[in-house]
């Protein structure tokens, strides 16, 4: 396979499995909240027009009338699609930011319970594919919350209309046939096959392509069933998209330099943070999703659920002379303050721009909503 298993990040969805397999519980799942008004479907006549010319292409690939039929009944332009797609920028989290959101103390938490609730299952995985038991939960966290945040977008509209807009038409002109490819195997009913405002899909957030080529029905009842509830499918999916990428049985991912880590290559993703001892293990990860901080989120998490503690290495301050300590201490005492962050993690996001820019106007002071040392001192 050429392309990654989703090809770009479509950022923390969670941030959101043999026929013989144990019986395990149900995973708890965030109520829905009820999609924006530009994620539901709306009037477009060239979109119509689109789709219509779209379906003799999916005929003469193989896809029936009534699969068709079946997955265009309810679908539509979603125009708050295209623009998540447009709006899309260059990451610019450091290192330090992103791992404060994919092992924060919540999704540690939440990753030990699930791990627990989920053991047998796990080490049945682990022994099937190789693929340590604390790698797959750890992808599972960092995809959907453990399943809590699967997404509720329909794929068929999604996949329909990022490909009829043309910015990535091909690619996803290529998902939207793999996602009727999957309705025609009837391993899921179009209603069912929701995801996330890209198409990506289920526990483990596989794009539809990806799914064809890995995902695994370990459960036995005949469906390679991603969206389910019971994550045994899913959670098998992720395993065997590691194996069949050339995981290394019995191999660490990597970890912190001078914390017991393994022989490998030497990053050092952000200046003046800690560097990472990274084996082969660490770049079969990467192929799930490419990127060094992502690699580094799942295989910190994994250690983090099997009991490990923190990093020991220090990041330096940030561009306006923060560390860590002192963001949280800046949303703590905005929040004290009436100024609600909504959240004390030490990383300044809208939420916390937003406070900022409030009490910035309140004090009469010029409105940037930018953190510094000076904003810091004032709130005292």
């Amino acid at each position: 396979m050429q392309i990654d298993r989703r090809t770009f990040g479509f950022g923390l969805m969670g941030l959101g499995l043999s026929a013989c397999a144990p019986s395990l519980p149900m995973v708890g799942r965030s109520s829905p909240q009820p999609l924006p008004d530009d994620l539901r479907p709306v009037p477009n006549a060239a979109y119509d027009a689109w789709v219509a010319a779209f379906r003799d292409r999916a005929a003469e690939r193989g896809i029936s009338q009534p699969t068709l039929s079946s997955a265009f009944r309810t679908a539509g332009f979603l125009p708050g699609v295209v623009t998540r797609d447009r709006n899309q920028t260059e990451t610019s989290r450091s290192l330090e930011d992103y791992l404060s959101i994919a092992v924060s103390d919540e999704r540690v938490a939440k990753g030990r319970a699930a791990f627990a609730a989920n053991r047998a299952l796990l080490a049945d995985l682990q022994s099937r594919y190789g693929v340590d038991a604390e790698i797959i939960c750890a992808i599972w966290g960092l995809e959907s919350f453990y399943g809590e945040r699967r997404g509720e977008i329909s794929v068929i509209s999604a996949t329909s209309t990022l490909a009829f807009d043309g910015r990535r038409g091909a690619f996803f002109e290529q998902q939207l046939t793999a996602a009727l490819r999957i309705l025609q195997n009837g391993d899921i009913p179009a209603a069912r096959m929701t995801g996330s405002w890209a198409g990506a899909m289920g526990h483990t957030q596989f794009m539809p392509t990806s799914y064809l080529e890995f995902a695994v029905d370990y459960t036995g009842d005949g469906r390679r069933d991603i969206w389910s509830d019971d994550p045994t499918d899913a959670l098998a999916s992720a395993a065997a998209y590691l194996q069949r990428n050339g995981w290394t049985p019995g191999l660490r991912w990597g970890g912190e330099v001078g914390g017991n880590a393994p022989a490998g290559t030497v990053i050092q993703p952000q200046a003046g943070g800690p560097q990472f001892a990274t084996t082969a293990n660490f770049r079969v990860i990467k192929r799930y999703n490419n990127s060094d901080a992502y690699a580094i989120g799942v295989g910190h998490l994994a250690d983090r659920i099997a009991g490990a503690g923190p990093l020991r290495g220090s990041f330096p301050p940030d561009a306006n002379g923060l560390t860590k300590a002192d963001r949280i201490r800046l949303q703590e005492r905005l929040t004290a303050r009436g100024f609600d962050t909504q959240g004390t993690d030490g990383v300044i996001g809208r939420n916390t721009e937003t406070a900022i820019r409030a009490f910035q106007a309140a004090q009469g002071l010029p409105v940037t909503g930018q953190p510094s040392q000076a904003l810091l001192q004032s709130l005292r």
